[in-house]
């Protein structure tokens, strides 16, 4: 399980360092894509393979879910570390999180999110998003 905030600076050719603690769960080989809320979902193998079934089981007749599993398999790209537990964020998911220098790394349960800090800081001030809100939306949904 993923959990904790951490932040790292993106070196010039797009490398970012993943946390220790993530790196065992996350496994030799992982796929990282482009997220919701400009950000990038990184997914060990097992977690990704469990999600491709669900999306390959959507409605192909659905228009919604047809651009939904092209938005998400297209940016998709299979990742590893390197000996200094960097990976190298392709320049598209780069461009799509709005990553320059300071990247914001979260877990998220079963997955990992990567965020620009400037988009971090911004959803973070979100009103919406206040955990009080938040606790009464989640209220609604029995939890």
């Amino acid at each position: 399980m993923f959990i904790g905030e951490y932040q790292h600076t993106i070196d010039d050719k797009g490398r970012l360092i993943i946390p220790s603690k993530f790196r065992e769960d996350l496994g030799d080989e992982f796929i990282m894509t482009k997220g919701l809320d400009n950000c990038l979902f990184v997914y060990p193998k097992e977690e990704w393979m469990i999600l491709e079934a669900k999306l390959r089981a959507l409605p192909l007749t659905n228009r919604d879910a047809r651009a939904f599993v092209r938005f998400f398999f297209s940016g998709a790209s299979e990742c590893t570390l390197d000996k200094q537990g960097r990976v190298l964020i392709p320049s598209n998911l780069r461009e799509h999180a709005r990553l320059s220098k300071d990247g914001v790394i979260i877990g998220v349960s079963t997955r990992i999110e990567i965020w620009s800090k400037e988009e971090w800081d911004k959803y973070n001030e979100d009103d919406s998003l206040s955990y009080d809100n938040i606790a009464e939306k989640m209220a609604e949904l029995g939890i």
